[in-house]
């Protein structure tokens, strides 16, 4: 059986690609070796600086340790986004290919063969995943694209307009996986309070969870990436009241200052995203994660220290901080830029703040009773279980280290009642009191 490897770089969108592309490769044998490997995946990320950098090296890297006639494939956005200067300028790469046709993965290495279609690929229920790095939470990507217009995002014009799977594409794929065992489910896409606003509903969410709800067997769900501007009161209610959406939001504000909304071409102003957090964070066993980007184009001493105060008071739970990364193909691209020195002096100032509201988060969850997945092997080796809080999100958001039970031997993908009582190094320690199912 000939053997492969795939390497998945950026975001959990990318991942469930890479995971539909395992699928139509199923009858490989996958292996952790790259110089091992008869065909070799990248599916690369283009969105900012940093990521593209680890794309191309990941690629140098790949060709260094692959062996004699295997074959190198590139997929993804940043394969899409500069397809005719990366073709030229990496002669070490067999087969191209972007966003379209991660469905015909396995034709393209038959053939050897480049492919670029003319739209992103949105998958439908019949299509095969296989589901990586879990045995009982998968992500579900529910639609493809961005109709939002931010000054400093080039998304829109590698990735095109809003494309959402219908409603029963999305269940038929839900109940597929949680058939198979995958009983936590995360919602996601580039705009996902935006769902089948392209098809004419403009609360498209509402109705993707009621038909979710009726899925006995799901233990829980939550959705990533809600966008402040399509996002409505109705919406955050309808989670708050589901028996099966946990309280989690996943909302970028990017900035808080009303003068940087407004460059930043976010459709929305402080007194809304300050309305719409406090019912957020008022709601039961709620968790709030989001992002900042410092350095905008136009940020100015105010409005950072405007930032900074805010992140200061209110009581997110996690908080991810990226610097402004300067894209063709974007309004931000021609506007004045701010000296990198400014940037890092800045960042350097914000991280010890988010830091201090992540301690503060982690230390209210003392002495609390959580429900928690377990993971497996923890981060920290055998002396501990790892696992998550049942309203977390996979990976992102911390460890729950467990090195007691008082329910007898742990077992990976299956939900405990724990006890936490104690902090360590931005993870929490904990007891496994029950075994729940």
């Amino acid at each position: 059986m000939a053997k492969l490897y795939l390497h998945s770089l950026g975001c959990n969108k990318n991942l469930v690609d890479s995971e539909i592309m395992l699928g139509r490769l199923k009858d490989y044998e996958l292996c952790d070796e790259p110089s091992e490997a008869d065909v070799l995946i990248v599916n690369t990320c283009g969105f900012i600086n940093s990521a593209k950098k680890e794309s191309i090296n990941t690629i140098l890297e790949l060709h260094s340790l692959r062996k004699k006639n295997s074959l190198l494939a590139v997929t993804g956005c940043l394969i899409q986004r500069y397809k005719d200067e990366l073709m030229k300028e990496l002669p070490e790469v067999d087969v191209f290919t972007g966003v379209a046709d991660y469905d015909k993965i396995d034709e393209m290495i038959l053939k050897k063969s480049s492919l670029f279609s003319s739209s992103t690929y949105l998958q439908n229920g019949d299509s095969d995943r296989i589901i990586s790095g879990s045995n009982f939470h998968a992500f579900v990507k529910i639609s493809e694209g961005c109709n939002q217009n931010c000054a400093f995002c080039a998304i829109p014009s590698f990735k095109g307009r809003l494309k959402s799977r219908s409603i029963k594409s999305v269940v038929d794929e839900v109940k597929k996986l949680v058939s198979k065992g995958f009983v936590d489910i995360s919602f996601i896409a580039q705009d996902s309070s935006s769902y089948l606003y392209d098809k004419g509903f403009k609360d498209g969410l509402l109705k993707l969870i009621d038909e979710v709800e009726k899925i006995d067997d799901l233990i829980c769900a939550r959705i990533l990436y809600l966008y402040p501007n399509s996002l409505s009161i109705k919406l955050v209610e309808k989670i708050i009241n589901s028996k099966k959406f946990v309280n989690y939001f996943d909302m970028p504000l990017q900035h808080i200052s009303d003068n940087m909304l407004k460059i930043m071409r976010r459709n929305t102003d402080k007194k809304q995203l300050k309305e719409i957090l406090s019912l957020m964070r008022e709601a039961k066993d709620s968790f709030l994660r989001t992002a900042f980007i410092v350095g905008h184009p136009g940020e100015s001493d105010k409005d950072f220290d405007e930032l900074c105060d805010f992140i200061k008071k209110f009581d997110f739970d996690r908080i991810s901080i990226f610097s402004y990364s300067k894209e063709e193909d974007t309004a931000a691209f021609k506007m004045e830029q701010i000296p990198f020195k400014i940037i890092n002096s800045r960042l350097k100032i914000i991280e010890k703040i988010v830091d201090e509201s992540i301690e503060k988060s982690l230390k209210k969850e003392l002495n609390k009773t959580v429900k928690a997945f377990v993971n497996g092997v923890s981060s920290e080796g055998n002396f501990f279980y790892g696992a998550k809080d049942m309203r977390w999100d996979r990976d992102i958001d911390g460890e729950i280290l467990i090195n007691e039970s008082l329910c007898g031997k742990l077992k990976s993908g299956k939900l405990y009642e724990c006890e936490i009582i104690d902090t360590f190094d931005k993870k929490l320690l904990a007891r496994a009191i029950r075994k729940i199912c």
